[in-house]
């Protein structure tokens, strides 16, 4: 067992998840144990409190309580990229530059590794996207089944920059969805809180958000407060609409949980809607079958942020992947509108 230690962190853990950066360094401890120390307060950064999602900045203090001593080290090599996939994430790429990469993720691809996933996420292939630096950083997150942009740091502090305007809302995303039936109002702002519901699978698997009235977050352990613009473009009679969104608020299947609650959830979430194609009278079934196809309709279509060095605004615009596109020509839709559409409205 270790002593309690005071470390002066380096540039190396500029922009890091506090859990990230400790697994590296202390290889035996498991996340678990991590999340402990901070809930107890065991783990402090500049003397206070911090979660394991927190992210580290260089010349800061972190203490680290006493901890088992490591078992003998086991040599770990990240799992070879092969060529085929070097060549696919490569081809993701929209933007490039000394500190930033975006890329169009496609779907189906998870942005960080899970049961099953070895290293065949966009986190695992990263070092495919090094170029002439080093492996660029996860800034934040899509779920595997949404496409879109998706934006890395190329340095510790490009990504320290990025997560701090994602934190500070300084960014503004747009995402595009076909949700089932048309929204009524076809524009305005949903405001229900959302808490996670266990899954009854094995470790969990199937848990879900379930949507609550604002008045009752607050009586609700574990709830959070989620706001979503949204506003219909477009609409093929009252079966399925075209809608833009922005998430104010950045909660997990938030977008997906908002959407449903209205009755109209998103064209192949069988997830939040159900797998049927008529409206049974409690909310539209999320598959309108024929040619249209059953993945998920959501879509990150564009973010504007700062450039983490010059501040100048950065915008970046994904095209639609080939499942969308091809449902967008069946009902006619075109895509050449407003970067923003709630700004276009005003």
């Amino acid at each position: 067992m270790s002593g309690v230690q005071v470390l002066t962190l380096d540039a190396e853990a500029e922009g890091q998840r506090l859990d990230r950066w400790f697994r590296k360094q202390f290889p035996q401890v498991t996340q678990g144990r991590i999340e402990k120390m901070c809930r107890k307060g065991e783990i402090r950064l500049d003397g206070g409190r911090v979660k394991a999602s927190d992210r580290l900045a260089e010349g800061q203090s972190l203490r680290v309580p006493p901890l088992p001593d490591a078992a003998a080290p086991a040599i770990k090599t990240a799992p070879k990229i092969s060529d085929a996939d070097a060549e696919m994430i490569r081809d993701t790429v929209i933007y490039r530059d000394a500190s930033v990469i975006a890329l169009n993720k496609p779907a189906g691809l998870p942005v960080q590794g899970g049961s099953g996933q070895a290293g065949r996420h966009v986190d695992g292939l990263a070092a495919a996207l090094a170029f002439e630096g080093a492996a660029p950083k996860l800034v934040h997150r899509l779920d595997k089944d949404t496409s879109g942009v998706l934006v890395l740091g190329r340095t510790g502090r490009a990504a320290a920059a990025l997560a701090k305007a994602f934190q500070s809302r300084a960014s503004r995303k747009i995402y595009w969805a076909a949700v089932a039936g048309v929204p009524s109002p076809q524009a305005g702002t949903i405001r229900y809180g959302l808490v996670k519901q266990a899954g009854h699978g094995p470790h969990g698997a199937g848990e879900k958000m379930v949507a609550l009235h604002p008045d009752e977050v607050a009586k609700t352990p574990g709830a959070k407060h989620a706001t979503t613009d949204y506003t219909v473009i477009e609409a093929a009679a009252k079966r399925v609409a075209w809608v833009a969104m922005v998430p104010v608020t950045g909660r997990t299947h938030q977008l997906r949980a908002h959407m449903a609650e209205l009755g109209n959830p998103i064209v192949g979430d069988g997830k939040y809607g159900t797998n049927a194609q008529v409206n049974d009278g409690d909310g539209w079934g999320a598959q309108l079958g024929g040619a249209i196809s059953r993945k998920l309709h959501l879509h990150a279509r564009g973010l504007r942020l700062p450039h983490p060095d010059t501040g100048a605004t950065l915008t970046f615009v994904a095209p639609l992947p080939d499942h969308m596109a091809k449902t967008w020509e069946v009902f006619g839709w075109e895509t050449r509108i407003p970067f923003d559409p709630f700004e276009d409205e005003d």
